[in-house]
């Protein structure tokens, strides 16, 4: 119980960072417009899942940002050993975030019922 709480903290703090250093340190193009949605935390903050938006909807960005992400991982974890005070940096893995475009779906979708029903 008290663990869920120290790894919801160190979830935000890994989001934060990542964020800046994506901004500050990661020179690649192909992350240019990568924004890290969420971060989910094992309960003994071994393994991290980052989540990410892009601003792109093609696939073939979509690649390049997984790859250049997944091609950043020692960067990333350098720089959070860095800068975070927690004992063992956990190991990243990078998820496209789906819930965006799926809002985006099931926004269109009551749209559409409102426009049917106004006929």
């Amino acid at each position: 119980m008290g663990n869920s709480f120290r790894s919801d903290r160190v979830a935000v703090e890994i989001q934060r960072e990542i964020n800046d250093i994506l901004r500050n340190k990661v020179r690649d193009p192909r992350v240019q417009d990568v924004n890290i949605t969420d971060v989910q935390l094992t309960g003994d903050l071994s393994q991290a899942t980052v989540y990410y938006s892009l601003l792109s909807n093609l696939a073939s960005d979509n690649e390049k940002a997984a790859t250049a992400l997944k091609k950043a991982t020692g960067l990333f974890k350098s720089e959070l050993a860095k800068r975070m005070t927690i004992f063992k940096i956990p190991d990243l893995t990078f998820a496209k975030d789906e819930s965006v475009e799926y809002g985006s779906k099931i926004d269109e979708l009551l749209r559409g019922l409102n426009d049917k029903s106004e006929y």
